[in-house]
């Protein structure tokens, strides 16, 4: 479903846009893409007093915080390098941004992302970031399942597997809300203000 409308409370939620992350090899859109397009949707919500809030995933350094559980993923040995969890320098530097901190796949559990949203009466989100399949979709359920409209911003988002970007965009985004480029986000978004 094309996007067809923003609530005048609506949010920007990037996820994981972050160091550590964006040096992933991505498909079908490279990180910087991603980054270029997100930086694009910030700069509008911003210009019109919206919201735009930055989730990024980091853990402690021992790891005792990190997503447990019996899985056939093998998960990286060792310490992650100094500053991996920083925000790219694209999005940084706005003091009115909300940032969160996960430590799950999606921005909801755990965190105090929906009573940010709440407090500001937000009723719809825009969502992009990395990985597609991962971090972009556990969002995007969530935010289903807590009652906010939900825009996907397509070529604002990329994942390391073009195949599972592909399922999320083609099979489970459009039981979730619409999805539309950031260039039609942009428009809509001016046209609606």
């Amino acid at each position: 479903m094309p996007v067809t409308t923003l609530d005048d409370r609506t949010a920007l939620v990037l996820i994981d846009l972050q160091r550590g992350v964006v040096g992933i090899s991505c498909q079908p859109h490279s990180a910087a893409a991603v980054v270029e397009n997100s930086a694009a949707l910030a700069h509008a919500f911003r210009a019109h007093g919206l919201p735009v809030v930055l989730v990024r995933v980091s853990f402690a350094a021992d790891g005792a915080d990190q997503l447990k559980g019996r899985n056939e993923f093998r998960r990286p040995g060792g310490n992650p390098p100094e500053g991996w969890d920083r925000i790219v320098d694209e999005l940084t530097d706005h003091p009115e941004d909300i940032h969160v901190t996960k430590r799950n796949w999606g921005a909801f559990y755990g965190t105090d992302l929906d009573l940010q949203l709440r407090r500001r009466g937000i009723t719809q989100i825009v969502l992009a970031g990395i990985a597609t399949s991962i971090g972009v979709e556990s969002t995007a359920r969530a935010a289903h399942e807590h009652g906010y409209h939900v825009t996907l911003a397509a070529d604002a988002m990329t994942d390391s597997d073009a195949d599972a970007h592909r399922h999320s965009i083609t099979k489970i985004f459009p039981r979730l809300g619409e999805t539309g480029s950031t260039a039609e986000i942009v428009e809509l978004l001016a046209a609606t203000r």
